[in-house]
């Protein structure tokens, strides 16, 4: 006799979605992750407060960048996960768009879940996105110029893009100020893009006007009691060792003594013992010593009568950054000193930015290292300025690498799906539906970020794309007066980088959510059931 009961494949705790309702569920979680940040879209987008619980509980950050505000959000969706990386990396990446490429995956996949309804199978819609990305990519790379060879413009270019950059942040008010801060530290690097030779510091107080660029190296720490506290040609050895062990630190072992003398014994040792380390730090010949760890009252007093700054504590990213621009090693043993790189730096000196003391290393032999000091009313505008400004560095430092740029104000996004829908016109077959469907997410980009700043969308995105198909290819939305406006007369310009890693990310990621038919969670480990046939 046959039994009529399903055959169950998986272990019990396992769950399984199949088919439509897989697929249902990836469209939900990513079209959500897109609904929750396209308002911060654009330069009239609005900002996110994110409270953070537990351990740092009740700390408020206020944002508009995509990939700070989808980081902080702990999602569940497998799909959504996907467009969340996807946005991390566009961050690492190039900087900035990582609103943009969310937004863009989201909008492909609405788009995809009403193909998918007219019954048109997913691989037929990957095979003509395939084709739109081809066209698109290409279109934007017709569109872009390059100003590389003339110093004059590529300057006025990176400044543009500096400024597109940050208005849609909260700098935008003071944009001039910190389109210039940037491009003067990007520029500095002669090319390298390195962006380790830039620091950021944050100091409350003041007006963010009052941030300013600091040509040098700035450390956020003090020289020892009664050591100088200004060197010049200082020979820096940068260390990461403890100097602590004037304190007895053998724990859970018992030293018996039979006199208070033995005590004092003890401790002249280990106090010996510190003196001759101090003895092998000095034989390196530096006068100023840097070291990662705590540097305790006895080795620091010895530094003192030697004359040399000792400065403890120096926080790792500093003194990675330190070693970098001073050209010295970070050192942990002492042994040979012939063999110790020594940094370098023409003087040494305290400055103070608001109540804080600093100390600042001038005439580093990295020529390019600078620091921006960034100022303002509350922790939470310095730490949004210091993520915009972040954004924009990144951005700058691609666009020296890659020197192409695009028009910005959703006139590259008309291009291309202009480009897209000329194409899908000459293609048969139902590859076309999905070449015009990608069109349309182009589109919904310059759409939203007019819908953000309270202007009709729908006129103004007709008015672009007539523009556009009339051979008018600088055309884009004026975000000031809400009308069609020409980009490069009004300097509204992009990264030509960030543009196409935007169009390539959504692509993939959204290609990637659309070829999913199965959605299995996986049992848990059971660890009572292990340990019981131990």
């Amino acid at each position: 006799m046959v039994s009529l009961n399903p055959v169950r494949v998986l272990k019990h705790e396992a769950e399984e979605e199949k088919a439509e309702i897989a697929r249902l569920s990836s469209f939900v979680g990513a079209i959500a992750i897109g609904d929750l940040v396209k308002s911060t879209l654009g330069p009239k987008g609005m900002d996110k407060i994110l409270v953070s619980s537990g351990r740092n509980a009740g700390q408020v950050e206020v944002t508009n960048d995509g990939a700070t505000i989808l980081k902080s959000v702990g999602v569940d969706n497998p799909a959504a996960k996907i467009l969340v990386d996807m946005s991390k990396v566009q961050d690492d990446e190039v900087g900035d768009g990582t609103t943009s490429v969310t937004v863009l995956a989201s909008e492909l996949l609405k788009e995809a879940e009403k193909l998918i309804d007219q019954k048109i199978h997913p691989q037929t819609i990957i095979a003509g996105w395939r084709k739109a990305v081809d066209v698109a990519r290409k279109a934007l790379l017709d569109a872009s110029a390059d100003n590389s060879s003339n110093s004059e413009k590529f300057r006025e270019d990176l400044m543009n893009i500096a400024r597109t950059t940050l208005s849609s942040k909260i700098l935008s008010q003071h944009k001039e100020h910190f389109a210039k801060l940037a491009v003067d530290a990007v520029m500095r690097l002669k090319g390298s893009g390195d962006l380790q030779a830039i620091q950021l510091i944050k100091k409350s107080g003041g007006t963010l006007e009052e941030s300013f660029l600091d040509e040098g190296f700035l450390l956020d720490k003090k020289p020892g009691v009664h050591q100088p506290k200004r060197v010049e040609n200082a020979r820096i050895l940068i260390a990461n060792t403890p100097m602590d062990t004037d304190k007895i630190k053998v724990f859970g072992s018992h030293i018996k003594v039979d006199s208070m003398a033995k005590i004092a014994e003890l401790e002249l040792a280990e106090k010996e013992k510190m003196k001759d380390k101090v003895n092998k730090i000095l034989k390196h010949n530096a006068n100023v010593f840097i070291n990662r760890q705590l540097i305790y009252n006895y080795p620091e007093q010895l530094f003192a009568d030697a004359g040399v700054m000792a400065i403890e504590h120096a926080d790792f990213d500093g003194i990675e950054r330190l070693a970098l621009v001073t050209g010295g090693e970070i050192v942990s043993t002492f042994d040979n000193p012939d063999l110790v790189k020594l940094g370098k730096c023409d003087l040494i000196e305290q400055v103070m930015i608001g109540e804080d003391i600093l100390l600042r290393f001038s005439g580093v032999p990295l020529g390019e290292a600078c620091t921006v000091v960034i100022r303002g009313a509350t922790q939470q505008i310095i730490d949004e300025a210091d993520r915009s400004l972040h954004d924009a560095l990144c951005v700058l430092a691609a666009t020296v690498k890659e020197s192409r740029i695009v028009y910005g104000g959703g006139c590259s996004e008309t291009l291309m799906a202009v480009a897209v829908s000329k194409a899908a016109a000459k293609t048969p077959g139902k590859e076309a539906v999905a070449m015009e469907a990608f069109a349309r997410a182009l589109l919904q980009l310059p759409t939203i970020i007019a819908d953000n700043a309270g202007y009709d969308s729908a006129q103004l995105i007709s008015e672009l794309k007539a523009a556009h198909n009339s051979g008018n290819v600088t055309a884009g939305l004026n975000m000031e007066t809400g009308e069609q406006g020409d980009m490069r007369a009004l300097g509204i310009t992009e990264s030509f980088v960030v543009k196409r890693q935007v169009l390539l990310s959504a692509a993939e990621a959204a290609e990637m959510i659309l070829r999913v038919d199965n959605i299995i969670k996986a049992a848990p480990r059971r660890r009572v059931e292990d340990r019981g046939h131990c």
